[in-house]
């Protein structure tokens, strides 16, 4: 799973981590579950601002 697998991501955090509410998480806090997924496998550097919004909306959608 790279950066750019968004949906793919959201999925799996709205799985592993439901009892989060992505409205209210950090991005910090957000870099992080996404490093800890155990498919993720991409460089930690590649991750901007843009990409972690794109997360974050992804998730709330998939919690919606």
């Amino acid at each position: 799973m790279k950066w750019t697998d968004i949906h793919y991501i959201a999925e799996e955090l709205a799985d592993r981590h439901h009892k989060i509410d992505p409205k209210n998480i950090r991005f910090t806090q957000l870099r992080e579950l996404v490093l800890s997924l155990p498919a993720f496998d991409d460089n930690p550097d590649h991750c901007g601002e843009k990409i972690l919004e794109a997360i974050q909306q992804a998730w709330i959608d998939e919690n919606n």
